[in-house]
């Protein structure tokens, strides 16, 4: 998984870029102060929630990506660009998990909330399992599984949760509706959907331990931030693999498990397959160090397939001690059968990916001219959209030849790399005039440390005796937050990132110097970046990264903005209807100094957008804590609202009783340096 570390964005000498909306409101401090609701955080309430939950697409929002196909996409019409200004509070909740002495500077809850017959569902930073009524924001009940601060990865994280009806159960039966998470600490916890209590008949007393068959615990190494998947009766997960620790790593191994009782399905190792279907042979462990799946699955209920993004193998920038079938499954969409676990087909979009391009996106299900399809956004920019039966592409892929392959591992440099030649979110290669700074100086500085990398455009491969600049860096293109499609105007809206990396791959006597150990041995480091020295124990180098190519003295990127936009692209052509700017310079600025200037300049950004049919694209996750109402046809800015804490997290909207509610959780990022808290905002229209 990667995630980067964003510095704050120079914006003083950018008073000629347009500015945006007016802002509604200063930040507030503490709750808002229009809050309709405010819940007692300490509480542990039993009482029972709306009666059983029933899936009502459009009103409800039952599935982290709205509906089964993910297309973040609501029916609702009653907010629209004509009264989106008169949008309103009308409750916050808060959640009351904000981080302890030990887990500051590690929390970025990036959470996004079910919504189904009334209740919204959604799990904090620390997977504390709540129910809150969807109209008042008045909390139904909560369920702490009790993960201990010692489990955080990089980042206390809990995107979504899922919700599963036993179509066998009876009418009030307990957990005939469960709500089903991934913890922090590697388990599947389910619980009654009207009361929180655990499902006794999941697992133990409604607890599955992911740890079985995958080696020593190592807390904190492996992880589930995302929701997972439910397919045919059964529950798909995969687990985030801590980054950049060691070649001998947990297994990035996908499993399924029976939605009622616990039991495991079946297996897929894509080193062995078939021989560990039933978990491996006693005394065993799944293959060690393979490519994993952090982020969240999608399924085709009807085809009976369930799609996989896959992430690198457990070393990110070196790839020659890699297996044939590592090489073969990293960084790729892999459908399998959700029954039987059986690979159907996999489409790959970095070969021999030593860039750290791991698929971070949830793909979305379509109907293209007639064919069940799939979109697949990437981290390079590149969107493609293949047959979801076969895998094949319908749109145009092309191929880029001819590519420097370094000195580090020539022969394993790929010398042809697929790209989408339908669209794409990459933007030009850098050039030396593209450095930049706020000063002379600075601008000198950057145009110095330009000329010191090694830079050949896109994909320049790892090197050691120089910095080589990444572009477009690990955070590039499309991440977690994933596309949305507008399926009734035919568009894709893409939020992107638009920053390099700065990195070096470290000696061994280098890294030993510097005290880089794995996370297993004593003395491994915590907190930062990710790559941001990290020892890839078992390979010959460490490697070292600058997330978005800083500034040493300002902290501000060595390229000019814009650092991300967002963009509406025609599904029929491929072509770019709009393409703005996203996010403004007000809380950024050299040295950490927020300038409040709400000049446009495009911030890096984290967490998707959701469509509506009247017309509008809410959105949050840029780093000025605002969140957005957008023309969906224009791309014009039409209202925005000023966060309590960082917004980066997917956005929902239901409806309930007749009125539409719109709803972000602002619960912050450490790596995005935004204020970290623990918010679930609603809007609506006035009464």
């Amino acid at each position: 998984m990667t995630r980067t570390h964003l510095p704050p964005l120079l914006l003083a000498s950018l008073l000629a870029l347009s500015p945006s909306v007016a802002l509604s409101q200063d930040d507030p401090a503490g709750p808002a102060p229009d809050a309709a609701a405010e819940v007692d955080d300490g509480t542990d309430t039993l009482a029972a929630a709306d009666p059983e939950p029933t899936y009502e697409i459009g009103s409800d929002w039952p599935y982290y990506g709205g509906d089964a196909a993910a297309t973040r996409f609501s029916p609702l019409e009653q907010i629209t660009p004509d009264n989106v200004a008169g949008l309103e509070r009308a409750f916050v909740y808060r959640t009351g998990d904000l981080p302890s002495t030990e887990a500051e500077g590690s929390y970025a809850g990036e959470t996004t909330p079910l919504m189904i017959g009334g209740s919204l569902y959604l799990c904090s930073a620390m997977n504390v399992l709540i129910s809150v009524d969807a109209a008042t924001g008045e909390e139904n009940w909560r369920y702490d599984p009790g993960v201990p601060d010692d489990a955080i990865p990089y980042s206390a994280s809990c995107r979504g949760v899922t919700a599963y009806t036993d179509p066998e159960a009876a009418e009030g039966d307990i957990c005939a509706t469960r709500i089903i998470e991934g913890t922090l600490d590697a388990k599947l916890v389910a619980v009654d959907a009207e009361t929180g209590a655990p499902c006794e008949d999941f697992g133990e007393n409604g607890t599955v331990d992911l740890w079985q068959d995958i080696g020593e615990r190592v807390p904190g190494w492996y992880a589930v931030t995302a929701p997972p998947a439910v397919v045919r009766g059964l529950i798909v997960t995969g687990a985030q693999v801590k980054d950049g620790q060691a070649e001998d790593a947990p297994s990035g191994v996908i499993r399924a498990y029976d939605a009622v009782t616990g039991e495991l399905a079946w297996a897929w190792d894509l080193a062995a397959p078939g021989r560990n279907r039933n978990g491996p042979p006693e005394g065993e462990v799944y293959t060690r160090g393979t490519p994993n799946m952090w982020t969240a699955a999608v399924a085709d209920e009807e085809l009976g397939l369930v799609y996989l993004p896959l992430g690198n193998s457990s070393v990110d920038y070196y790839g020659s001690n890699r297996s044939e079938a590592e090489n073969e499954f990293a960084t790729s969409l892999v459908a399998l059968d959700a029954t039987t676990g059986e690979e159907a087909w996999h489409f790959q979009t970095v070969r021999n990916d030593v860039w750290d391009y791991d698929l971070g996106s949830q793909a979305t299900l379509i109907d293209y001219d007639g064919t069940p399809a799939i979109i697949l956004p990437s981290k390079q920019g590149d969107i493609y959209i293949l047959d979801r039966a076969s895998g094949e592409p319908l749109t145009p892929v092309g191929e880029i030849t001819d590519l420097p392959d370094g000195e580090i591992e020539p022969d394993y440099i790929a010398d042809a790399q697929p790209i989408s030649a339908w669209h794409t979110l990459r933007q030009p290669e850098l050039e030396e005039r593209d450095a930049w700074g706020f000063t002379p100086i600075d601008q000198l500085w950057c145009r110095i440390q330009f000329r010191r990398a090694n830079y050949d455009g896109y994909l320049t491969p790892p090197s050691s005796d120089r910095p080589w600049i990444q572009y477009p860096g690990y955070n590039g293109g499309s991440d977690w937050g994933s596309v949305a499609v507008d399926t009734e105007r035919g568009l894709i809206i893409a939020n992107y990132n638009d920053v390099p990396n700065y990195n070096r791959l470290l000696t061994r006597e280098e890294a030993d110097d510097r005290g880089l150990v794995p996370i297993n041995e004593e003395g491994a480091r915590t907190g930062g970046a990710e790559g941001e020295g990290d020892p890839q124990a078992g390979s010959p180098y460490a490697i070292d990264v600058n997330a978005g190519w800083r500034n040493e003295a300002t902290g501000v990127p060595c390229v000019r903005p814009p650092y991300g936009g967002i963009r509406a692209i025609d599904l029929e052509t491929g072509q770019t209807v709009w393409d703005q700017p996203l996010g403004t310079a007000r809380r950024n600025g050299p040295f950490g100094i927020p300038s409040m200037l709400p000049f446009r300049i495009g911030t890096p950004n984290n967490g998707g957008a959701v469509v509506t049919a009247s017309g509008l694209t809410f959105i949050g996750a840029t780093t000025d804590n605002l969140f957005r109402a957008i023309d969906t046809e224009t791309g014009e800015v039409l209202w925005e609202d000023v966060l309590p804490a960082g917004g980066q997290a997917n956005p929902i909207s239901y409806e309930i009783d007749g009125r539409q509610y719109v709803m972000i959780s602002a619960m912050g990022h450490h790596f995005m340096e935004t204020p970290v808290g623990d918010y679930l905002i609603a809007y609506a229209l006035p009464e």
